[in-house]
């Protein structure tokens, strides 16, 4: 089976996303060959648990991404509450406390769109379970510099909204099942 070669991965999720990244984050192997950077919306007080708890139960490390850190192979870098994680041309992070972006910070548009212009078509979006539109806007940009989109089927996910914005906003590639996301992961990456 051909493998893909994607130099980032990025994930934005929002209601029901714990349960969402349980089912994928732990069943990543330790040589998995691409970084995976996440947004999470989040209370802007919220502590830390979904990154301890995914850390203890996954093979790749999991923890909160740091301003200019380089993304590396066997990570899970989430944005930190209250914060727009960023991926700069150099391929480190930033964090910024700019506006909120469709009401949240942080924002999965900023991630994606930071990802797509750092990586051009090297890059993995996959937009899961939530109930707003971010995320649609930075699936296009990630199409629109030759990237490819996954979405989770709006029929599986704990809320549809999020999902139906980015089918509706881009040309996305696939529409799975949280464990055929897994699958493609394992298969093709």
């Amino acid at each position: 089976m051909e493998k893909l070669d994607y130099e980032v991965i990025v994930i934005g999720v929002s209601t029901g996303g714990m349960k969402a990244l349980g089912e994928i984050i732990p069943e990543l192997p330790l040589d998995f060959p691409s970084p995976i950077a996440i947004v999470q919306h989040l209370h802007p007080c919220s502590d830390d648990f979904l990154v301890t708890d995914l850390n203890e139960r996954s093979k790749l490390t999991v923890k909160q991404a740091d301003e200019k850190e380089k993304l590396k192979q066997g990570f899970v870098y989430f944005a930190p509450s209250n914060y727009h994680l960023l991926i700069e041309n150099d391929k480190t992070f930033s964090l910024s406390v700019n506006d909120l972006v469709n009401f949240a910070r942080p924002a999965i548009d900023v991630l994606f769109e930071t990802a797509a212009e750092a990586f051009k078509e090297k890059t993995l979006g996959i937009v899961l379970t939530g109930a707003n539109h971010d995320g649609s806007q930075g699936a296009k940009k990630i199409k629109e510099y030759g990237g490819l989109v996954i979405v989770q089927d709006p029929e599986s996910a704990e809320a549809d909204i999020m999902p139906r914005a980015a089918i509706e906003a881009a040309k996305v590639d696939f529409v799975l099942d949280l464990d055929k996301i897994v699958d493609f992961l394992l298969k093709k990456i």
